[in-house]
């Protein structure tokens, strides 16, 4: 009985660690696709931009450049071998989460609906995230 009990235990935690990579390969799709348009909005604009936001822009794409760079890490090589697994997963989930919350603050008025109702749901999946690595 308990080999049937040991299987189902892998089982479920080889379920939860797929889904959890899918999540992390979402994760990191979006975050190339903003690195992607921010690189190509500060091409187009950078004559006309303020420096400070300039600054603030390559800023958030230094960190977005680490981010994907964990991420690969943390898909390719597994949660344990990235630089502090599970306490780095929670550290970057408390900072992502207390950035988009300043952005959704100072920009809501000016998202259009459905990107405000995504960031939402985001932060939503963040904090239950943030719950689990408690």
């Amino acid at each position: 009985m308990s080999h049937n009990k040991d299987n189902h235990e892998n089982r479920t935690k080889g379920m939860n660690g797929k889904i959890e990579n899918e999540h992390r390969v979402e994760q990191l799709m979006n975050t190339v696709e903003n690195y992607t348009r921010t690189e190509r909005h500060m091409e187009q604009h950078s004559d006309i931009g303020d420096p400070k936001r300039l600054d603030h822009a390559k800023e958030i794409q230094r960190k977005r450049e680490e981010e994907m760079e964990e991420l690969k890490n943390t898909i390719v090589y597994g949660p344990e071998t990235s630089s502090g697994g599970v306490k780095n997963d929670l550290e970057n989930l408390q900072k992502n989460y207390e950035y988009a919350q300043g952005y959704m603050e100072h920009n809501a008025d000016n998202m259009n609906k459905q990107n405000l109702e995504n960031l939402k749901k985001k932060q939503e999946n963040r904090r239950e995230k943030m719950e689990e690595l408690k």
